[in-house]
Order: structure tokens, then sequence, then C-alpha cells
């Protein structure tokens, strides 16, 4: 279709021949994923918007997306204000704004299998204030019009040897029937695909830089399973490699299977089931017990196998940042740079290693004002040059088969302005501050949250997103159940073994944006004298912080002592895999400030 208002068009006919007054369209797919196959973009098909978070809403008369803070101004850029209404979340909500603004007896249509149960059970109630209703389609109207839907994935699975993953599949099929048992539940069912790729120790390349196949499974409570999966996906090695115990099933049989436990417990997660797997088993007769997916605690929980790889991953990972980082110090100044140019070059520092699988998310590479929009891509119309006298934001990473890297840093291109450098400074004390931290077992991220704020916050400043979020081992970069964060989560305690971001920012907009992220590993920490147990963060990422947007002034004796430490860890850990000028850029970097 030509336009993004000709495809509005279109789905409001579609939304008529249906007899619907409405229809929501997340940004998921049928495994409540934050990153979704091509196929699954409806979102961006129907409206233009490119980020990783958002829904919207079609009524005959009008629209709206709803987007959180990390996309106020991304938003604003990529979808058409005269035909969509700009909503905020949470301030406000989806069944919120439709009980505002549906028509009185209107039928609202949604896809079953798109959608969380309690999100349909707090529209259907908004909608009842209004006398309309809440329509489970059967039809996806956006598939019915979009033309060119690219197919499913058909690649195939691949395993993830013990090496990497330091436990079995039978091993943790056994620990997960064991929970069962304790629950007297029959079965569980896992739809989340990072669950599934972990429980079943197998990846694949069915969603862009995240490692997953797209599957659905039932492990039962002997410790059988039953894996949903498209036949072409198989190859002999995975069979093997699951055993005689796992069933491995056509994954266009999955729905139906839900209706065979009559009499049945079966366990299903609220947050990462949808809908219309509550659904068939509600028909088939099961008692549902709504509890969380136990693949998602353990697999957050890194074994020693798993952190010994993810070190060994971040190690290579900083070695070829810091060549880039090198490559931006001598190259930005001769002026020619832009965004994209740049992150290619750094995607191609990565390659080098030899070792990359993918990228663990597109490169948010952003220069002056395209720095404060926070999850910004840069595509051929937005590209901008890396000019003298800006600063340039780069959060990148890489999948490798070892660990999933995300690291961020902010550059000074040429010499930076006071301000740039105060508001900097006051982002690095409150990255220093949560690096720092030690606090009982039991704390959750959300009581941590504040440690990175408070410079800023004495200033009047703040960011709009989380600090800190979980990652996967080789897996996806943004992985729960653990956040540092006072809102959309934070409320999981903190347990050795997890692996977090610490990444505070500011974002000055139309001018720049700043962040600085490392990966921290939650710890035991020894304390003399501690009347109870107590953990702390090591840091996992080891690139150079440029020293250039310090304002020495602003920070402290300990401050500097743990910026100084730092960088003689970068240089132990960085230097010996460099050689030549990157190598001597490297020793001036981390000079003790």
């Amino acid at each position: 279709m030509s336009s993004y208002e000709d495809r509005l068009k279109a789905l409001r006919a579609q939304l008529v021949r249906q007899k619907l007054d409405g229809f929501v369209v997340p940004l998921t797919d049928e495994h409540m994923s934050e990153y979704v196959g091509a196929y699954a973009q409806r979102l961006a098909w129907l409206t233009g918007f490119q980020g990783s978070a958002g829904s919207a809403v079609v009524l005959p008369e009008e629209a709206a997306i709803f987007v959180d803070g990390r996309y106020t101004l991304q938003v604003r850029e990529q979808v058409d204000g005269a035909h969509w209404q700009y909503e905020s979340v949470p301030q406000t909500s989806i069944a919120a704004w439709l009980k505002d603004h549906a028509g009185q007896g209107a039928r609202i249509g949604y896809d079953p299998w798109l959608h969380t149960r309690a999100w349909v059970l707090q529209a259907t109630e908004a909608l009842a204030e209004k006398g309309a209703i809440l329509v489970a389609v059967d039809t996806n109207p956006v598939d019915a019009i979009w033309p060119d839907r690219p197919a499913r994935s058909d690649a195939k699975l691949v395993v993830h040897e013990n090496r990497y993953a330091g436990q079995s599949a039978a091993e943790k099929r056994a620990a997960m029937a064991d929970w069962l048992t304790a629950r007297k539940a029959d079965a569980v069912v896992l739809s989340a695909l990072d669950s599934i790729a972990w429980t079943f120790n197998i990846r694949g390349k069915d969603v862009d830089r995240t490692p997953v196949a797209l599957a659905y499974a039932i492990v039962h409570a002997d410790a059988t399973a039953d894996l949903y999966v498209a036949p072409e996906k198989m190859d002999e090695a995975v069979a093997q490699h699951l055993g005689n115990a796992v069933r491995v099933r056509d994954g266009v049989n999955f729905a139906a299977a839900l209706q065979d436990f009559a009499g049945k417990t079966v366990v299903a997660d609220p947050e990462r089931a949808v809908a219309a797997i509550f659904t068939g088993l509600d028909e088939g007769g099961a008692t549902v017990l709504p509890l969380r997916d136990p693949a998602v605690l353990p697999k957050a929980i890194k074994n020693a196998t798993e952190i010994a790889g993810h070190k060994a991953a971040q190690a290579r990972d900083g070695a070829a940042l810091s060549r880039f980082l090198h490559w931006i110090a001598v190259e930005a100044p001769k002026g020619g740079l832009t965004e994209l140019s740049a992150s290619d070059r750094l995607e191609a520092f990565r390659k080098d290693t030899g070792l990359l699988e993918d990228l663990s998310f597109d490169t948010i590479s952003g220069a002056g004002p395209n720095g404060a929009v926070v999850h910004y891509h840069a595509e051929e119309k937005t590209n901008r040059p890396i000019e003298t006298g800006t600063l340039y934001l780069v959060d990148s990473g890489g999948q490798y088969r070892d660990g999933t890297t995300d690291v961020t840093r902010t550059i000074a291109i040429g010499t930076p302005t006071e301000e740039m450098k105060r508001r900097f400074t006051l982002v690095l004390k409150g990255h220093i501050a949560l690096a720092r931290a030690v606090f009982p077992k039991g704390t959750r991220g959300g009581q941590l949250d504040a440690l990175a704020r408070q410079y800023l916050w004495a200033e009047g400043l703040d960011y709009a997103h989380g600090t800190g979020h979980g990652v996967g081992s080789f897996l996806s970069v943004h992985e729960g159940p653990q956040r540092i964060a006072t809102f959309g989560g934070g409320d999981e305690p903190l347990a050795a073994g997890m692996i977090l971001s610490n990444e505070p920012g500011y974002y000055k907009a139309g001018e720049y944006g700043i962040r600085i992220e490392n990966l921290v590993l939650v710890e035991p920490r020894a304390i003399a004298g501690a009347e109870k147990e107590v953990l702390g963060f090591e840091t996992l990422t080891f690139a150079p912080i440029d020293r250039n947007l310090v304002a020495t002034d602003l920070m402290s004796g300990d401050e500097c002592a743990w910026f100084d430490a730092y960088h003689a860890a970068v240089l132990d850990l960085v230097g010996p895999q460099l050689e030549g000028d990157a190598l001597a850029w490297l020793k001036a970097a981390c000079a003790p400030l």
C-alpha cells in the first residue's frame, strides 16, 4: 500500500467487514515477546513506529498510539500526528482510553493470541461502563489487509551445547517436574520463547537479534515434554539432543492440545501466556494454576558456566568496542562520519572477533539531538553526521554463544560544553553509586533505582527509562524478572547470579543525550561484622568511559578512585588484545584522573 494513511483506511474498511467498531494492535507476538519476527510486526506496518514497545487502537473516526517515556520523541518523528493521537503510558492505558473514546455499544476487536488474560479482563470492564464489548477475532484484521506480510521463519533449531549452558536439558526438565509435583500440578505450558530455548537447550534464528525459535512446549510432572514446532525446523542433530523424553509435535496442533487436560491441573503464566491459552485450557476442562513460568527465575540466576562464558564474551566485546572508540577518536575530527557509517564500523569490529552470532539489538547510534531519542534507530532519512562540538551516544551489544552483551558509551566529539560535562558527570556519579552499592539479600531493584538518579534529581533533572534490566545468556538482551526501576517492574528480589545493566542517563531534547551503561553481576559480599547476608555488584563490562566529559571538581575522592580502578581493570583485560596505535590510545584513555 502506498502510505500509512492508506493502511489506516484499509484497516477501517476491514473492521466494517468484520462487524467491528475498533481494534487493538499491540507490538508483540503469540509468545508475548518484546522483540518479534517480521511476520508479527503489525504495529510497525500499520503506523511506521519502529520502537520495541507500544500499542495502537483504531476506531472509526480516531486512532491512538500508546508508548512509554523511552519513545516520546521517536513516536512523533515516525507516526503521523494528523492521523494518530499520541498517548503516554503508564499515565494512561488502552482500557482507560477506550472507556473515554469508544462509542456506546461498540464492538472492539482484539486478537486473543496477542494479549494477556489480565488485559482482556481490564479492557472488558472498562468497556462495560460504556455498554461496549470486547470481541475476540478469529482472523486478525491487520493480517487480512497486509498483502506482502512476511512468512514465519523456517530456520532450523540449533543445539545450545552443555559447555555453554552448564546444565543439561534433562536436568532442567527434572527440576521443573519436581516443581510441578510440589504444587500438585500435572503439567506446565511454556509459551515464552526464551524459556523454551533455555529449558530445552536449543536456540534459533526466528527473531532478529534474539536467538530463539518459534515454538510452544508442555512439560509434564514425569519430566517428559511435548515440543510444538514446525516440522521443517527440526533436524537429526536436534532430535538426538532432545532425546526420547521429548515428543516433537507439529506446532499447528498446539491449540488443540490445550483441550486434552480434562481433570488435570496445568500451570500457565498470566504474564507470559496469552489469553487464548487460558481459554483453551478452560474449555478443555483443566484446572489452571496461574503461576510464573518455572524457567524464569533459574534462567535469570546464571550458573558458574554461564557466568564464566559471559565474562569471556565481555572481554572479547570490550576489545571490539575499544577498537571502535579509538577509531572514532581518530576519524570523527576529520569529518565525514555519520551515525550509520559509525554503527556499521562497530559491527565490523565485533565481526572481526570471528565469534559474533548476531547483534543483541539494533545499535542505537545517535549524534547530537538524535542522542536524546532514548531508543533511536538510525535510518537513511534520519542519518546525521557526527560533528565536532557535539555528543555521540552509542548503545550496542553482541550475541555470542557464550554470552550476550549490552554497553553504552557517550563520546565528546571535539570540546564539550561545560553543561555537557556537568550533566555527564551527574550521570557518572549515579552510575558509580549503583556500581558500588551493597545491600541486604532480599532487596528489590526498585529500592536501588534512586541511587543512580540522586545527583540528577538534586539539580531538577531525570530520565524516563529504567536504570537496569536483566540480560540473558545467549538469549534476550532484555530478560526478566529482575529490573532496577521504580516503574514497570523492579519488585523482584535481586539474587546472586543475576546479570543486570547499570545505565543511568540524561537527555536534552533537540540537543544531546547521555547514557553510561555497563552490565553487572549480583554477587555475595563478605563484610566483617555483618548481621545479615549482603550482596553487591561485580562490573562485567570493560571499555573506556570518556574522561574528556568528566568534571573532576564534581567528583568525590571515592568516585575518582572507582573511576581509576575501573580503567586500570579495562587496561588489564583489554590491553593484551590490542596493539599499535589502538593500544597507545587505550593507555591514554585509561590513565588515572
